[in-house]
């Protein structure tokens, strides 16, 4: 037996002794990359230099390592897609890739990883391409330190930057993404993570979650997007230490969470955004330390949401604290810091005497009627909210935090 183990470990060895490196330089015609690409034998490394190499259809079906050198072009002539990988465990680093294709019928891409595994994405920038990165029906693969860009206006024109369809155990690390219609899509996607990108100023959301479970994001970035981050028709979702920002609009939120359940929210900013979370059909979801500060809304939690926990968050300058759409209220607040809380503390513990309501009644008719805003800081509608907080009639009745906290949390 040992001598089987040790002629496979020699064959292995050998087999990998006989991988080549070779040099790539452009030629007049820019087609140097494909021949290479066609000549190169598994296991090869294909060091491509600096100048301008065109691609339709480059197809990748055996294991490469392609590594640019002084950042070679690879130009698309805006005429479909670019580059294919089917073989598993290649590499592509070190290029600028531009100019895909445009189509409103078929998913265009500059890069496009197809039923492959173990394939690596890194240290490329991507410019005015149609969906950057696509990966579909793929495994165990790593998109890392790329930057993205393109000029989408609308949704109908645009795609994805990086669009994950039916993956496993993939990991988005470190990219910086702007210009699409979605920052990171992912759909039928599990057991992956999403970990310190920065996505700003697309069209639609900076990161969109649909039918994805066992996924976690943390340390992330998502600023000045059509809707921040959609989280959809998913469970099991953990979302740690990310930065939700500037997300402004009259449909616009840090975090929609639609149809969700048994995720966790832990750690994150929520500043600047219209309204920092929205949730609909959002149930067994814990939010625990979170900052939510100057945002139009903090929480939208409407009343189809059940058995969600609201514990040691920072709720600071916020118009509006909570808003819902119902008097029945399935979920519980407590030992959260609120900054328009009044009440005292006479035992010094640290925790109101009184209990924190955090919807106003003013939120309360904003929701049935949405042009009442306009009354927003006027001296009426200060004269409601706190006849309402002496003696409550319009708000839900259980929705209140028992054990506010006097000062805020140290998070």
């Amino acid at each position: 037996m040992k001598q089987i183990v040790s002629f496979v470990s020699l064959f292995l060895y050998f087999g990998f002794c006989f991988s080549a490196t070779i040099q790539v330089y452009p030629n007049a015609a820019g087609t140097a990359l494909k021949l290479a690409v066609d000549k190169a034998k598994a296991h090869d490394v294909l060091l491509v230099h600096a100048g301008i190499y065109f691609a339709q259809e480059l197809i990748l079906n055996k294991q490469l390592h392609l590594k640019g050198v002084g950042s070679p072009i690879i130009n698309g002539q805006s005429k479909g897609n670019m580059v294919i990988i089917k073989a598993a465990g290649c590499i592509f680093e070190g290029f600028v890739v531009k100019n895909s294709g445009f189509s409103g019928y078929n998913d265009v891409a500059a890069l496009r990883l197809l039923n492959t595994n173990n394939v690596i994405v890194r240290n490329n920038k991507f410019y005015n391409n149609f969906f950057a990165i696509y990966s579909q029906n793929s495994s165990k693969c790593i998109i890392q330190n790329n930057v993205i860009k393109s000029n989408a206006i609308s949704e109908l024109l645009s795609a994805n930057a990086i669009h994950c369809w039916k993956n496993d155990s993939v990991q988005i690390l470190g990219n910086t993404i702007s210009g699409h219609r979605d920052g990171i899509y992912f759909e039928f996607v599990t057991n992956s993570i999403i970990k310190g990108n920065h996505s700003e100023a697309n069209v639609r959301y900076g990161l969109h979650f649909m039918f994805s479970h066992h996924n976690i994001y943390y340390g992330n970035t998502f600023k000045n997007n059509g809707a921040g981050v959609a989280v959809m028709y998913t469970k099991f979702v953990t979302m740690i230490n990310n930065t939700f920002i500037q997300n402004w609009g009259s449909s616009a939120y840090g975090l929609l969470l639609k149809d969700i359940t048994d995720s966790e929210i832990h750690g994150n900013l929520f500043l600047q955004n219209t309204c920092a979370i929205f949730m609909e059909g959002g149930n067994r979801i814990t939010a625990k330390g979170n900052t939510f500060k100057n945002n139009g809304w903090a929480l939208k939690i409407q009343s189809n949401c059940s058995d969600n926990s609201i514990v040691g968050n920072n709720f600071i300058n916020n118009s509006f604290d909570v808003s819902t759409n119902g008097d029945l209220v399935l979920n519980s607040f407590e030992g959260n810091y609120w900054d328009h809380y009044t009440g005292y503390d006479l035992n010094r513990d640290g925790i109101g005497d009184v209990p924190y309501r955090p919807v106003s009644m003013y939120s309360m008719i904003i929701e049935k009627n949405p042009t009442s805003l306009m009354l927003y800081r006027s001296l009426l509608v200060q004269f409601f909210d706190q006849a309402e907080k002496i003696i409550p009639g319009f708000t839900p009745e259980n929705l209140k935090d028992n054990k506010p906290k006097m000062k805020a949390l140290k998070l």
